[in-house]
């Protein structure tokens, strides 16, 4: 079993991913990507299935910025190989810059989508 990577290896690969994305995705997102240490449930999670926050787009007065939780990873990725966990850091950082480049556009498709997730997992 894999040891997980500690916060500051994941912020590394957080770093490398964020690379190889283009700078217009940055286009006013002047808070930048930020690695928080916790984990965090969704409002809606259930106990005795754990539904968890990996990352979110926030919005306020002040600017805006994506935030991963570094917790959330290590609590539903622990013991999984390396590069499974940096294309899921991947996978979760472009789906939060969709977020943002929607709200720009002042679209709200992936907001739907994720509703329909949600209303999913409460079903079951």
């Amino acid at each position: 079993m894999e040891i997980f990577p500690d916060i500051d290896q994941v912020q590394q690969m957080l770093e490398e991913i964020s690379e190889s994305i283009p700078a217009e995705f940055f286009k006013k997102l002047n808070e930048g990507v930020v690695l928080l240490p916790q984990h965090r449930y969704h409002p809606r999670s259930r106990e005795g299935r754990p539904l968890y926050i990996l990352g979110e787009y926030r919005k306020s007065i002040t600017g805006s910025h994506i935030r991963i939780y570094y917790g959330s990873f290590k609590r539903t990725m622990e013991g999984m190989e390396r590069q499974k966990i940096k294309e899921k850091l991947e996978e979760t950082l472009l789906h939060e810059f969709t977020h943002h480049l929607e709200t720009l556009a002042g679209e709200r498709g992936l907001i739907l989508k994720d509703q329909e997730s949600i209303k999913r997992y409460l079903e079951k």
